[in-house]
């Protein structure tokens, strides 16, 4: 992998806006997939990145078959993201999938929040002025010119652990701390305010895959977060199926 080369840095602001604009609409090439159950959806997800850990693409896909009930949350049923920071900064963590085509798009390192820890991701926050990142699923709206280059808005869909993220500006956007050679030499990456940031060489690619509509599922083994979430809920919060 060709690194980037700049100075260790550890920290970037994450959110802040010089010029927003809405994001342009994705174009539609193909129709949007037939919704597989959830096991089949995890089977597809462990075939496209056999590099990801199985229970975890099953919860994701748990996640997307009950967002994809609740029509008001926007997602949109041909893309997924799924980011595992129960793995280290220093190992690939983040995967961009197209549902449609049943394949994997990306698989990427993310920065997490400055104090969600150091190369492991130990604690989370809802918080603003927290600097930590948040857990559970997002959906991924419209993209903007900020301090940090071209960047993607996330919209919480988990009461109480990460639906205050748009106010906190938590969002996807490039970071030159995201280099996984310097990663190798300090022993973790640069860490943001709280955005799961990636490498400027694929920050404007990952983020076009993921603009107006696509999951975003962030995962670690808590246990309030994985007792109380209603998207993975068996009755997916009461809904019906």
């Amino acid at each position: 992998m060709r690194s980037i080369p700049v100075s260790i840095a550890t920290v970037a602001l994450c959110g802040l806006a010089l010029t927003a604009s809405a994001g342009r609409a994705r174009a539609a090439t193909t129709p949007p997939p037939r919704m597989l159950p959830p096991a089949q959806l995890a089977d597809m997800l462990a075939r496209a990145a056999p590099n990801a850990d199985r229970k975890v693409l099953q919860l994701a896909a748990n996640a997307m078959t009950c967002a994809l009930r609740r029509p008001e949350l926007g997602v949109d049923p041909g893309r997924l993201s799924v980011i595992d920071y129960s793995r280290p900064s220093t190992e690939q963590r983040m995967w961009v999938f197209d549902l449609a085509h049943q394949k994997l798009l990306f698989e990427e390192w993310v920065a997490h929040g400055r104090n969600s820890g150091g190369n492991a991701t130990e604690r989370f926050s809802n918080r603003d002025g927290s600097f930590m990142s948040s857990l559970g699923a997002f959906t991924a709206k419209e993209t903007y010119m900020g301090g940090n280059g071209y960047s993607l808005r996330l919209e919480g869909l988990e009461p109480g652990f990460n639906d205050k993220a748009r106010d906190r500006a938590i969002v996807i956007h490039g970071a030159p701390y995201v280099n996984p050679t310097i990663a190798r030499l300090q022993g973790r990456l640069g860490r943001s305010l709280g955005c799961p940031a990636v490498r400027l060489t694929v920050a404007r690619p990952l983020i076009d895959s993921l603009r107006g509509g696509a999951m975003v599922f962030a995962y670690y083994p808590d246990k309030e977060w994985l007792a109380r979430s209603q998207l993975l809920e068996a009755d997916c919060g009461g809904k019906p199926g």
